[in-house]
């Protein structure tokens, strides 16, 4: 086998692994990732799995950062194709309902935000990071909404994006308690959100 061949390999089984780890995560969380069932679930050995993760933070660390790009491959971009302003914002709020709908287990990110919320460390460092600039981008896109005038002009664009994260939260909590309304509630509660910061009429 060639070394191209062989490197080309490698890196579509490690894509395997990581994919296999991301499911687990979504199911048990990133701290319910075991070497052991990652193993079982990729059809590999313990010993496999270790040649690609050096250590099981390692596999934490790789499962996060393929979250947050998969993240940002199904929600912000397609968003950006929209014009600036209320259509990107909504379509960026539709695109994160959607992924957390999409993924019945649970959003992985939002999980980890309340895993690691008490343990100091990488893994919490690198979520609150990622959460952090996920939080400044919406609010630039809320600050494109009052900049158009399609939102009040003394709109803070700090407070609906925090709003907005608090929807999003409020809709991956509510799957589990009330899967029933959860979807329509949260989509209600967005509207409402959005009609609350329309300019009023003279």
């Amino acid at each position: 086998m060639s070394p191209t061949a062989a490197t080309t390999k490698g890196l579509a089984t490690r894509e395997m692994i990581v994919e296999r780890a991301y499911g687990i995560a979504c199911r048990q969380g990133l701290e319910g990732l075991s070497i052991g069932d990652l193993a079982s679930a990729a059809g590999m050995s313990k010993s496999g799995v270790f040649a690609h993760f050096g250590s099981r933070e390692d596999l934490q660390l790789t499962v996060l950062e393929w979250t947050a790009e998969r993240f940002t491959q199904t929600v912000m971009l397609p968003a950006l194709k929209q014009p600036r302003g209320l259509p990107r914002l909504r379509a960026i709020m539709e695109g994160w309902y959607d992924w957390v709908l999409a993924n019945p287990d649970g959003c992985v990110m939002l999980g980890a935000a309340g895993e690691y919320d008490a343990r100091p460390g990488l893994m919490r460092d690198r979520i609150v990071g990622w959460l952090q600039e996920w939080r400044k981008a919406v609010a630039r896109s809320v600050q494109q909404c009052i900049d158009a005038g399609e939102f009040a002009a003394h709109t803070d664009a700090m407070l609906v994006s925090f709003q907005l994260f608090a929807l999003t939260e409020g809709l991956h909590n509510a799957r589990l308690y009330d899967p029933e309304h959860a979807e329509s509630m949260a989509r209600r509660a967005l509207d409402h959100l959005f009609a609350s910061h329309t300019p009023s009429s003279p």
